[in-house]
């Protein structure tokens, strides 16, 4: 199958699952029922995911299947076609949505099988920035304040015209204090650094212009998809909390000092989508009417380079 027919039919896929389960969590914004919304979001992207005409394999999900009953790593899904890794978070701020706060939203990656990193469940160093700049331009071993005044000279403008996003987490106040010593601006968020990472492919649209911290590991490589595909680069290391933690990674293969690479998370094309649960930078979130349920949804497809930005009306 050529690179167009598998990006095609990949996208087709991510969307349609993506866009139930933002239709399924929507419906639980604001209840202050946060398991509830990411039940009912695994549960309808499950079921996209069952007829789907793809041979999928979950390797970034939500645990082992002892440990979760969502979409679990080792789960295989789909009606049979093309070997695809699967890297899902079916409501990307759980929180958010329960809140009816801003940025909740439904994310999946589809690639070819053995592309996409499988990342132990554990915390993850994290750098980003959009497209448009020199390689290399960014390093996770260089300083916060070296990063953002490289990244301001190649934008030709001064550092405090630098926007950058961190999770709000005690973890990363050393961070903020040198940001705000050097003279950037930061945007903290309370949840959902998929979205952090996401927002610095559209810099115009999110007003974000790096990111930093540490996260999920599983997240980073949803977000490391967005930054494949939209040509921009992201650096990351595994950051285990302890030694059981880091034993689990070297059974998965993986050397917890190594400083990864785009390519190390994402090694070939990819497919990303991610639709609006709730309003935010980036989407509109799900709007209802009596018959009717109308959901934002941006797919990229590094197969063939397409970006696309949809609304999609389903029946109720």
């Amino acid at each position: 199958m050529g690179d167009a027919q598998t990006g095609l039919i990949l996208s087709q896929i991510a969307q349609a699952g993506t866009e139930v389960a933002a239709i399924a969590s929507a419906r639980l914004r604001g209840f202050g029922r946060k398991n509830d919304a990411d039940q009912a979001a695994v549960d309808a992207m499950r079921r996209s995911f069952q007829t789907a005409p793809f041979s999928g394999k979950v390797v970034i999900g939500e645990g082992e299947i002892d440990e979760a009953p969502m979409l679990y790593i080792g789960e295989e899904l789909g009606a049979g076609g093309v070997k695809a890794d699967i890297a899902v978070d079916p409501l990307e701020g759980t929180k958010l949505c329960a809140n009816d706060a801003p940025n909740a939203m439904t994310v999946v990656a589809l690639a070819r099988a053995g592309d996409l990193l499988h990342a132990p469940d554990m915390y993850m160093d994290k750098l980003a920035i959009g497209p448009g700049y020199p390689a290399g331009l960014i390093d996770l071993d260089a300083s916060p304040t070296e990063n953002v005044t490289r990244l301001a000279k190649a934008k030709g403008v001064p550092v405090s015209a630098i926007r950058a996003c961190l999770l709000d987490r005690d973890r990363h106040q050393h961070i903020i204090e040198e940001l705000r010593r050097a003279g950037a601006g930061i945007r903290l968020i309370s949840d959902g650094d998929v979205a952090g990472v996401f927002w610095t492919t559209e810099v115009a649209r999110s007003g974000v212009d790096i990111y930093f911290g540490s996260g999920g590991a599983p997240e980073g490589v949803l977000a490391a998809a967005a930054i494949r595909c939209a040509g921009g680069q992201m650096q990351a290391r595994l950051k285990p909390e302890n030694e059981q933690e880091a034993e689990r990674a070297r059974k998965m293969g993986r050397d917890v000092n190594a400083k990864l690479m785009l390519e190390d998370m994402v090694k070939g094309d990819v497919v990303f989508a991610a639709s609006g649960v709730t309003d935010g930078s980036m989407f509109e979130g799900v709007r209802f009417t009596d018959h009717h349920a109308t959901v934002e949804t941006l797919v990229w497809d590094s197969f063939t380079g397409r970006k696309s930005r949809v609304r999609s009306e389903y029946p109720l």
